[in-house]
């Protein structure tokens, strides 16, 4: 490939999470566990939300379909991920770096506002028990849910819609290990400071408008809770407590990597990770270990399974 201004870049080249063999292999293997844990974890959320009438409603319906974009999530990062770290060129097509960024922002944001939705379910259920699951029937449930595919998708949209606009010349190394807006603009051979704004508004911005309004909802929910029965505070703690940890680890690291001007940090990799990888495999634990019934429908499978086996 040239190196003129007149060069059309047709790749970017990943400078990774490490250099020698050694670190490499290592993180290989991390990584690859992760990425198994998550598979089979949100996996075994999903099939128990399908199959197990015990968590035929709304809040596992809710749970279910984050889990599926968690695995949807992990998929679209960890496996480019693995083969760049037994790679020698870790590199990846200009179009397979739009397709990247697409579908991470198209699952991400179907994820926040998923969030939000699921927030408002259990103010619901718990300010409204006797009527819960007339507000909060099949049909709404079905609604929201396909609103916050709307919404992921048009955010996505204007994201790469955007970007495509751009001439990329050259250099083209992103320090990362995959395709995300600030790494991919920074490149762009033309001044971005009004791209940079659009983004930090499409996707800052709304981000921590959205965290704020969760916090507050949460907030107040325990607040108003508490000052009633200690039972009634400690099943509000039992019911939020996985939502507020679970709304932490994806607006925390979210609003670090968008609502900034894009240049460099050096913890930009390790949050990356976290918001990435991690995460999506912490999610699962985060919701069964606390959960009671999910705990039930578990052990109900394992006992059919042992059954079945001659």
């Amino acid at each position: 490939m040239e190196e003129d201004n007149n060069t059309i870049v047709t790749e970017f080249v990943f400078l990774g999470l490490a250099t020698s063999l050694e670190m490499k292999l290592l993180f290989f293997a991390i990584f690859l566990a992760i990425y198994g844990a998550t598979m089979v974890g949100n996996l075994l959320i999903v099939g128990l939300v399908a199959y197990e009438p015990l968590l035929h409603v709304p809040m596992y319906f809710f749970l279910g379909n984050l889990s599926f974009l968690d695995f949807c999530y992990s998929s679209v990062m960890a496996p480019k991920m693995l083969v760049g770290f037994l790679s020698r060129a870790n590199t990846i097509t200009y179009t397979g770096c739009i397709s990247q960024i697409f579908f991470f922002h198209f699952i991400g944001g179907i994820k926040i506002f998923l969030l939000v939705i699921m927030a408002y379910d259990r103010y619901v259920a718990i300010f409204y028990p006797l009527r819960y699951m007339t507000i909060m029937n099949r049909t709404v449930c079905a609604g929201v849910v396909g609103a916050s595919w709307v919404g992921g998708l048009v955010h996505s949209i204007v994201q790469v819609a955007i970007i495509v606009q751009l001439p990329f010349c050259g250099p083209s190394v992103l320090d990362n290990f995959y395709c995300d807006v600030p790494q991919v603009v920074k490149l762009a051979c033309t001044n971005t400071f009004l791209v940079e704004l659009l983004m930090v508004s499409n996707s800052g911005l709304v981000t921590l408008m959205c965290f704020v309004v969760l916090l507050i909802s949460y907030s107040f929910l325990l607040a108003k809770l508490r000052a009633g029965s200690a039972s009634g505070y400690n099943k509000a703690i039992s019911t939020c407590a996985s939502h507020i940890a679970v709304v932490t680890l994806v607006f925390g690291p979210c609003v670090y990597i968008y609502l900034r001007p894009f240049c460099s940090f050096p913890m930009d990799k390790a949050v990356s990770v976290l918001y990435t990888v991690v995460t999506p495999v912490l999610n699962p634990f985060i919701y069964t270990l606390r959960n009671r019934d999910f705990k039930m429908a578990l052990e109900k499978l394992m006992r059919q399974k042992m059954k079945s086996t001659p």
